[in-house]
């Protein structure tokens, strides 16, 4: 049986990025730019005011000097005047310097009259200037391959007058839940029915990440339905299942896969909640089999489909980074078995991390998951936790709440 970094290498050593494709730059945002991003020019393009004032030259100003002002530069307006020897110019923020000027006095430093200005401090070359290039330079990286494009990526790029962007394509999910026992959203409830949870839930998950998923719907517990249903997923570009992979007498998933051609790669990854995850591959397109459970399926979504998809969608970062965490309460768990409980993320009194269950950590119990905005990772060599021990823990999702 994999451990649970073996199972997590295996899968993103399995998956290939999508093709590339251009799209507009907002439509950009959020996905992963494909490829480098270099500068086509300056920023800023020309030397211009950080501050609404006068420019000036530094050698002709000292506190109290009164100089003439000759001219008016406002943002976006023609750069018709020069600064010569003991002048001024008034100018806005943004507006080329004008030549022979080497110094911006902002107004707050000045006291003015209709015609000219006089300084109430000390001046020196460069002051209030934002140069040419000072920024980024021509030819310079900007963004990197893999870099998901927040705001000020968008800001940037807009900067450069960059319309369209080269970006992997979203990745198309098949989602299929499997068990005679499933009804679907807003059929009457029925004695042993029980909601298809499932894949409201992992459809949620993967737009979260900004993928595009695609419900099948449920399959029943025989082959022809388990293959006509899994067939239509086979033509997505990843293809996830829940229940029907374990050990049971209508537990066909797997044999099914195996008749469409699916090779699996594994089966049963050593973890609590979890174990029974199987990864399989239909040429390049990957097959996920999840536990039926909904907290399994969800926390197997988040440690293992949840990195191979942002590889597919050309991520550079696949995996959420671990922090270092102190337990408010012991915790004691079977050796042998890494286990992935459910925590609630708080800031303790020094700034750092505590953590503490989010309750019973039966996988039946699903308010665990609302009430979790991380998972923390217990080794599998390690039986007992002191309350105190320090764990690794990622946040959940695209969670940033703490203690909410």
């Amino acid at each position: 049986m994999l451990s649970f970094h073996q199972a997590r290498d295996q899968i993103l050593a399995a998956v290939q990025p999508l093709s590339i494709e251009k799209v507009a730059l907002l439509d950009a945002a959020g996905r992963a730019v494909a490829e480098d991003v270099i500068a086509n020019r300056a920023l800023p393009l020309f030397d211009n005011s950080a501050m609404d004032g006068y420019a000036v030259r530094a050698e002709d100003c000292s506190p109290g000097t009164t100089l003439p002002v000759v001219g008016y530069l406002p943002a976006g307006g023609a750069l018709d005047c020069s600064v010569a020897p003991n002048t001024a110019v008034k100018i806005m923020t943004g507006a080329p310097i004008p030549p022979g000027a080497d110094a911006i006095v902002p107004f707050e430093e000045t006291e003015e009259s209709p015609d000219q200005v006089r300084l109430l401090g000390p001046v020196k070359a460069g002051d209030h200037i934002r140069f040419q290039g000072e920024d980024i330079r021509p030819g310079e990286r900007i963004i990197a391959a893999g870099t998901v494009l927040r705001p000020g990526e968008i800001s940037l790029l807009a900067s450069f007058g960059m319309v369209l962007m080269p970006v992997r394509r979203r990745v198309r999910v098949a989602i299929l839940s499997t068990g005679d026992e499933l009804q679907e959203l807003g059929d009457e409830p029925t004695t042993g029915g029980i909601v298809n949870s499932n894949s409201w839930a992992l459809a949620a998950a993967v737009r979260q990440i900004g993928g595009e998923a695609q419900l099948l719907g449920i399959a029943t517990d025989n082959r022809d339905s388990l293959r006509e249903k899994l067939g239509a997923g086979l033509q997505a570009d990843v293809l996830i299942t829940s229940a029907g992979v374990s050990a049971g007498d209508r537990d066909l998933v797997r044999e099914v896969l195996d008749e469409l051609g699916v090779k699996q790669q594994f089966w049963k990854i050593n973890i609590k909640p979890g174990k029974p995850t199987a990864f399989g591959l239909k040429g390049r397109t990957p097959v996920f089999s999840l536990p039926g459970n909904p907290v399994s399926a969800l926390i197997t979504f988040e440690e293992f489909v949840r990195p191979a998809l942002l590889k597919m969608m050309g991520h550079r970062t696949l995996a959420k980074p671990l922090f270092k965490a102190r337990l408010q309460e012991p915790v004691t768990k079977k050796v042998g078995r890494t286990q992935l409980m459910r925590v609630a993320v708080e800031i303790d009194g020094d700034g750092g991390l505590q953590v503490v269950s989010s309750g019973d950590q039966n996988t039946g119990i699903q308010r665990t998951m609302v009430c979790a905005q991380g998972i923390a990772l217990l080794a599998a060599d390690r039986e007992r936790y002191a309350a105190g021990d320090r764990v690794d823990v990622h946040l959940l999702g695209n969670s940033t709440a703490l203690g909410d």
